[in-house]
């Protein structure tokens, strides 16, 4: 097992050269590298596929799924670490790799998506560019699950954007800094592995992210109001290398990208699902849930407008499948 810390340690040759993948009694072991907590519901799928993929082989082919960020990988290293051969297999937080991929940003651009059924549709358009990426990646994308609907996580309640102003609050990614920097608040990109130090410290005031995540950090022991302003979708890929999938048998390479089919729509429903429970889950525990007036999130949007182009002049192959997707919604 190689971790981030290990292969600073050693030379590049010999890195290059380190084996990712181990064999014993003939199966392929393969680690799986996900920066997200133990009892997250990415985590808990993953761990499902994995046993699948066991059982489907016979146990020629065994997932490792290490959570938490055990190998030493933070979120923005995911993509280039399974290009890099370092981990065989990663759970890839697209919007966080757009400083190696501008396009990667398109399903945070802010109020784009407003429902998963319409995330299904912009990546109906999306999912071959996606896979042209993670090839170019020298990686291969066995199945995509969402995050469920975005939140600002705030120590303050207000009505109006006005309140919002100069609060700290951390993003996931950048195109998630932009919203709110649109919006008058001060965003910093942190990896979740410090979101809860920095609330700690107090170095931010709030947080924009799901309330999956806000159950994983216990953000009521930081933070007070939920507000569901569904500004944007985060999705998160399961990749695998591409020397490490040329090595696995062909009758097990089918088993494992039949069962990321099956799989995937089923994932989806325990994202949306765990919306509800998670939601419920910072309420009990004190917080309390904000609506949204309708004359504040119209002014949001409006501030917020002008970064999708800002988006199109960083990914310009993004407006035309973005084209076709506002299209097909009735929204062009």
């Amino acid at each position: 097992m190689i971790t981030r810390r290990h292969f600073l340690a050693a030379t590049a040759a010999t890195t290059l050269l380190a084996p990712t993948i181990r064999r014993a009694d003939a199966a392929t072991t393969l680690d799986l590298s996900t920066v997200w907590p133990e009892a997250n519901f990415h985590v808990r799928n993953l761990k499902t596929y994995s046993d699948a993929v066991a059982k489907a082989s016979g146990g020629a082919v065994k997932i490792n799924v290490h959570a938490g960020g055990a190998l030493g990988f933070k979120g923005p290293e995911q993509l280039r670490a399974v290009r890099d051969g370092l981990v065989p297999m990663a759970d890839v937080l697209t919007g966080q790799q757009v400083g190696d991929v501008p396009i990667m940003g398109m399903t945070n651009t802010a109020f784009l998506i407003t429902s998963p059924e319409e995330l299904k549709t912009l990546l109906k358009h999306f999912r071959p560019t996606l896979d042209k990426i993670a090839a170019d990646y020298n990686q291969k994308i066995l199945y995509i699950v969402p995050w469920p609907t975005q939140y600002l996580h705030l120590k303050v309640k207000v009505d109006n954007v006005a309140g919002l102003k100069g609060i700290k609050i951390r993003a996931a990614t950048k195109s998630a800094a932009e919203m709110c920097d649109a919006i008058g608040m001060a965003a910093v990109v942190i990896p979740w592995g410090d979101v809860v130090p920095a609330l700690a410290s107090g170095r931010i005031e709030g947080v924009t992210t799901s309330a999956v995540s806000g159950v994983d950090g216990k953000f009521w022991e930081f933070l007070k109001y939920v507000y569901p302003t569904n500004h944007s979708w985060s999705i998160d890929f399961v990749s695998i290398n591409l020397d490490t999938w040329k090595k696995i048998a062909p009758k097990d390479q089918e088993a494992m990208v039949d069962l990321a089919s099956a799989f995937e729509p089923k994932f989806w429903d325990t994202s949306i699902e765990e919306d509800k429970t998670t939601l419920k889950t910072l309420t009990d525990h004190g917080m309390e849930v904000v609506k949204v007036p309708p004359a504040m999130m119209k002014d949001m949007q409006k501030r917020t407008a002008p970064l999708l182009d800002d988006f199109y002049k960083r990914a310009p192959t993004a407006k035309p499948i973005v084209e076709k997707y506002l299209a097909e919604i009735g929204r062009s």
